[in-house]
């Protein structure tokens, strides 16, 4: 399943992207649609719907479908991990998986993708134990999107 796997030069837009669709989400119990989440992104419709749609499958989100459809969280922003977030994306290699591609053809490249392949294992481990520490409703209180600032943006795009 090739076409479903994110690259890892794609993985950290999308996690950043998924990240900042959430904080949105976590203002208000609201169901938001994709094209005002990406207006106040300033992303792409599509790609977000991509990610978006990554999320839905995790069950961090919901959707609905239908001329008011669109997105909300499915759980409270205190409960979501940006762990959660990150498992929600990953789709087959770790981040770090590339070092496995330099290896060439000599006696030493077995013991030097068993060492790669170790590292890999051990950075991919520190990520998710430093995102278990945040969580949505963190970093919404961290940043200076406030719901206002979000109403405001909805309510000028439906025009």
């Amino acid at each position: 399943m090739k076409s479903d796997r994110l690259t890892s030069s794609a993985q950290p837009k999308w996690f950043g992207l998924a990240l900042q669709a959430l904080v949105i989400l976590s203002q208000k119990p609201e169901v938001y649609p994709s094209a005002a989440i990406a207006d106040c992104l300033k992303s792409e419709a599509t790609q977000l719907r991509k990610v978006l749609a990554k999320l839905a499958t995790a069950k961090l989100i919901e959707t609905r479908e239908g001329r008011d459809g669109g997105y909300r969280l499915n759980r409270a922003p205190e409960l979501i991990s940006l762990a959660d977030v990150y498992s929600a994306l990953k789709v087959g290699e770790p981040l770090c998986s590339g070092m496995l591609d330099t290896i060439g053809c000599r006696a030493s490249s077995l013991q030097m993708e068993s060492a790669f392949v170790d590292i890999a294992t051990e950075i991919e481990e520190k990520i998710r134990e430093s995102l278990e520490q945040h969580t949505i409703a963190q970093l919404a209180e961290r940043t200076l999107l406030h719901a206002s600032q979000i109403d405001d943006k909805f309510t000028n795009s439906a025009d």
